[in-house]
């Protein structure tokens, strides 16, 4: 009888770690359902924000794609042109914003573009937070290496690019960086994606 009390212990000790299990596996299928809810309702309240991107980046036409990411970031920073995008603005720019256009790129470019591909490779290539603040250019140089940014240790114009499916992973969008600022705007950008927890 002993025995007996113990396996159905045993038994019901097993059973409530499976449904514990089971619990914690429905809540994180329960929470990623959500965020991408939340993602998809962001993009339905803004249709006409995002919508012009989105179609470009369905069509494959990732040069006008890169130009309207530019066009959204500067609507939403209020700001008529890239040159008076300002550090601080980039600073304070919305993380919603940006994760809906990263979703768009990624999603529409099966994960070979976007913010979060760009600071998955500038950690790659050993860049943080702090240097990314602290304007550090060796990290900046060599994620610019490896995506096709710079050649033979020079930055390249962004009339260089082919926006093709086929260029480096990461190296789009682009055309945000190219400020008065130079590659400082793009560390900038970098510490709000870090910011941003992308």
């Amino acid at each position: 009888m002993c025995r007996e009390e113990e396996s159905q212990d045993e038994l019901m000790a097993r059973l409530e770690a499976l449904e514990a299990r089971l619990d914690g596996f429905i809540q994180q299928g329960l929470t990623e359902r959500i965020a991408r809810l939340e993602d998809a309702l962001t993009l339905v309240t803004d249709v006409e924000r995002y919508q012009p991107l989105q179609r470009l980046l369905k069509t494959g036409n990732l040069k006008q794609a890169d130009e309207e990411t530019v066009r959204v970031i500067l609507r939403e920073a209020r700001t008529p042109d890239r040159e008076d995008l300002t550090p601080d603005a980039i600073r304070l720019f919305p993380c919603s914003v940006l994760r809906v256009i990263d979703r768009l790129w990624t999603t529409y470019t099966g994960d070979r573009f976007g913010f979060s591909v760009q600071l998955e490779l500038y950690r790659a290539v050993g860049g943080t937070l702090e240097s990314a603040l602290a304007q550090d250019g060796e990290p900046l140089n060599r994620l610019g290496d490896r995506v096709g940014w710079r050649h033979n240790n020079q930055w390249r114009s962004l009339d260089q690019a082919s926006h093709s499916l086929k260029d480096p992973v990461g190296c789009y969008p682009v055309v945000w960086w190219d400020s008065p600022y130079g590659a400082k705007m793009v560390n900038y950008f970098l510490s709000r994606l870090f910011t941003c927890e992308f």
